[in-house]
């Protein structure tokens, strides 16, 4: 048998796995939307038209983006399996919220298409402009600071002529994420120059404790462990590293005592007994939740997840687990590693700088805000307030996630990691 049989027999097995996942998704989505339509007494004739809207398009999706693309269809199929959980999730607790979610989805497919195109036609552009993204990334902050308004502890809002309201510390994640593939792209430049090779570690410190400050916790951990990632990587100054986790430690520790929302977060994590009824509520009763829901759950509809606050978005995987059960919440933490492990994979093969550090830190920003995030809620560290990739409820959150999820494809198939289907 020659390598050319060999090849063809390995794509129609591959196209046949691919088929096999996208029908394993179809079923999943037409029962579980079945049954939270069902167990929703107050559904709404836009949420009930636009759920199946959500499945013929989803579908398509998972077909003919992973063809248009010539990239992996992983990172498609995870998605899309993701939002339809939380699709799930929201269609049982609140019809209204859902058929949002639904149309943010639908405009974050627009937003892949414009973003792979860019990235298509111009990524060459891209390559060398560490200092435009690091000003991108300040103005995000400013523009927060001069315009913003207080929502939830964090000054991180932005209204819009009153009709809806924009999260910029979102899109600073992207630039951030560019600003360090274009660093490691000009490493050897940047190592001539006198603290060049600091210039990173200078703005990764600067950009944490800004957002700290903006009482956005979650966001400056999330900058400082993509950039101790790409360190760890592309430097290997391991001593290094661990100096810098032990300055941000301190760092933390000190700003307990002069930033109050700081100070309550981390007495909450300590102890939220000890304000079980007020600013302890939230964790215990997600702890609950958890609980409650067991190891297979309670079943959709059969919970008690709308006790939890701000379950649609921060805590969003402790209804998941209520009602499909810590079997669930460990299968989506699986599909995460899936998708660092791809992230990685791709990374390996593009013999681009730019391009292969970039794949690394969006695989790394989507990692670690899941570790964030499934920490915060298991009681592990103190809550940060970020939102969990494709799960959480947010149109801010999904537009930028979409953004970079179409970034990975569009490196797939510069890496010709390319699957077949």
């Amino acid at each position: 048998m020659d390598i050319k049989t060999l090849n063809a027999i390995n794509l129609q097995k591959k196209k046949s796995y691919h088929n096999l996942l996208i029908f394993s998704l179809l079923v999943f989505q037409i029962v579980g939307i079945f049954l939270a339509i069902l167990k929703n007494d107050e559904i709404t004739y836009n949420a009930l038209y636009g759920s199946f809207a959500f499945i013929i398009f989803s579908l398509l999706v998972s077909i003919y983006i992973p063809k248009l693309t010539k990239g992996d269809s992983t990172f498609i199929f995870l998605v899309n399996f993701l939002y339809s959980i939380s699709l799930v999730i929201l269609l049982r607790l609140d019809s209204s919220t859902a058929f949002k979610h639904i149309l943010w989805y639908f405009l974050g497919i627009f937003v892949f298409f414009i973003v792979y195109n860019i990235m298509k036609y111009f990524g060459k552009y891209l390559k060398d402009k560490f200092w435009l993204y690091f000003a991108i990334t300040l103005l995000t902050f400013l523009a927060t600071l001069v315009l913003g308004f207080t929502s939830g502890g964090a000054k991180n809002w932005i209204s819009i002529g009153g009709f809806f309201t924009i999260q910029l510390s979102e899109f600073a994640k992207i630039s951030y994420v560019f600003m360090i593939a274009s660093f490691y792209n000009n490493y050897d430049d940047f190592v001539k120059r006198k603290f060049g090779k600091y210039y990173l570690v200078f703005s990764t410190y600067l950009f944490s404790g800004l957002f700290f400050l903006q009482g956005e916790l979650g966001t400056a951990v999330l900058l400082f462990a993509i950039m101790l990632g790409t360190m760890f990587i592309f430097e290997r100054r391991y001593t290094f590293i661990i100096l810098n986790i032990l300055i941000g430690l301190v760092g933390v520790y000190l700003a307990s005592f002069v930033l109050s929302h700081i100070k309550v977060r981390i007495d909450i994590w300590l102890n939220p007994w000890s304000d079980a009824n007020g600013r302890g509520y939230q964790i215990i009763q997600g702890l609950f939740s958890i609980a409650n829901g067991g190891f297979f759950g309670t079943g959709i509809g059969l919970g008690r997840p709308e006790l939890v606050p701000v379950v649609e978005s921060d805590f969003i995987i402790t209804a998941i687990m209520e009602e499909m059960g810590i079997f669930m919440g460990f299968s989506i933490l699986m599909m995460y590693i899936l998708m660092f492990y791809k992230s990685i994979k791709v990374s390996l093969q593009l013999k681009s700088k730019f391009y292969s550090s970039l794949a690394l830190s969006i695989g790394l920003l989507f990692a670690m805000q899941t570790l964030i995030i499934f920490g915060g809620v298991l009681k592990l560290i103190p809550l940060t307030g970020i939102t969990t990739p494709f799960l959480s409820y947010g149109g801010s959150s999904m537009i930028a996630n979409f953004a970079l999820l179409s970034v990975l494809q569009y490196l797939t198939a510069r890496s010709g990691d390319w699957d077949g289907n």
